[in-house]
């Protein structure tokens, strides 16, 4: 009797099939740094509810969302930009006539039992618009082109800047930028405008004193987001009231010195001193328990990822794949440098999470579809030089 066809299939060729082409120092990257978010938020939040339990769980779901997505070919991805970039600006202008309402913010939309935040969708849609886009016009490049994809740009980042998320407007519109400038930019065009952004911080450092006495009204801007640049220049102004999160966050980050105070010994944050300390200033707990050692080696983790990021796009064999994955990695670098700079006293409070730390269930989601973006561009790669 032939018992050929009722023996199983070897189960360790096809796991090795499918992890094939990971690139390991990526992985070794977020490991790290998944691990010392989940240090941090046990020692945060451990009396805060469930948030540890449930950080430990969206942290779940974005491996295996990174592992998804890391299967789907960059070729897939591609067929997708146009779709999702569609479907992003129409739950955008869903969420502006029928959103929800919550302190003064429209940013939610209810699609039955589920409540999202539809410009998370835009984080990954904007990078994946303009690769496609800038893909199209290879070898053909001219300067209506650009325009035409400032204007893919624009449109999002006013629809969520209106809502108003500032934060979320500025990682859209960082992510865009970053694909533009990739596909050929001149500095001719980025230097003034660098330069006229310099000439402005200078012009509100020097006139502080007038520009944020009571009753000036800044044009384009919010009163609670001029109030948040006021703060930003002097946070003393208001200790108990706007200047509270900065100040609290300085006191914090200081008083961490080189080794840091201990883990779970940290006075300020459990103190409760430190407002959103397992989201947005989740930075000022860290530093304060492990201090500039700790800051040192999460700073050495992100610059790792970034560089690793960077690499992968430098190899990647398209130029979809080189603009996407080189903006993908760029956003990682906003996530991080906004938020250590608005809890350092730098930045405005704009409500950026650290990548991997702070809480937050679609945050957590669009990194790890961020990062399965990466490991796409990368494994593609490695499995056609197989």
């Amino acid at each position: 009797m032939n018992t050929a066809f009722s023996q199983p299939a070897p189960l360790w060729p096809g796991l090795r099939r499918v992890f094939a082409g990971f690139d390991l120092p990526l992985l070794l990257a977020l490991l790290v740094l998944s691990a010392m978010g989940l240090v941090a938020m046990y020692s945060a939040g451990f009396d805060h509810g469930t948030r540890f339990v449930d950080h430990a769980r969206n942290m779940s779901l974005a491996f295996v969302v990174l592992f998804c997505v890391a299967q789907v070919p960059p070729q897939k991805l591609q067929r997708l930009a146009v779709p999702l970039y569609m479907a992003g600006i129409a739950l955008l202008v869903a969420t502006a006539m029928f959103g929800i309402t919550r302190k003064g913010a429209t940013r939610w939309l209810a699609l039955g039992p589920l409540v999202i935040q539809p410009s998370e969708v835009l984080k990954i849609a904007m990078p994946l618009m303009l690769a496609w886009w800038f893909q199209k016009r290879e070898g053909q490049l001219r300067a209506l082109d650009f325009v035409i994809a400032g204007l893919l740009l624009l449109l999002p980042v006013g629809l969520v800047a209106k809502q108003p998320d500032l934060g979320t407007a500025i990682l859209i519109l960082a992510a865009g930028v970053y694909v533009i400038f990739f596909a050929g930019l001149s500095w001719k065009l980025v230097l003034p405008v660098l330069a006229l952004a310099a000439a402005g911080v200078l012009a509100l450092v020097l006139t502080q004193d007038s520009i944020c006495e009571p009753g000036v009204k800044w044009p384009l801007l919010r009163e609670y987001q001029q109030h948040r640049v006021c703060t930003l220049l002097d946070p003393t102004k208001d200790p108990l009231g706007k200047g509270f999160h900065i100040i609290q966050g300085m006191i914090a980050i200081g008083s961490g010195g080189l080794a840091g105070k201990g883990f779970m010994q940290g006075t300020q944050t459990h103190l409760e001193f430190i407002p959103e300390r397992t989201t947005d200033f989740i930075f000022a707990a860290f530093s304060e328990e492990f201090g500039l050692a700790g800051v040192l080696t999460l700073l050495g983790a992100f610059t790792f990822l970034i560089f690793r990021g960077l690499m992968i796009a430098a190899e990647a064999p398209t130029v979809f794949t080189r603009l996407l994955a080189g903006a993908v990695t760029l956003s990682f670098f906003t996530y991080a440098f906004v938020n250590m700079g608005m809890v350092s006293g730098i930045l405005p409070v704009v409500g950026v999470p650290l990548p991997f730390i702070s809480y937050g269930g679609t945050a957590m989601v669009t990194l790890g579809l961020g990062l399965g973006i990466l490991m796409s561009v990368a494994r593609s790669r490695r499995l056609m030089q197989s």
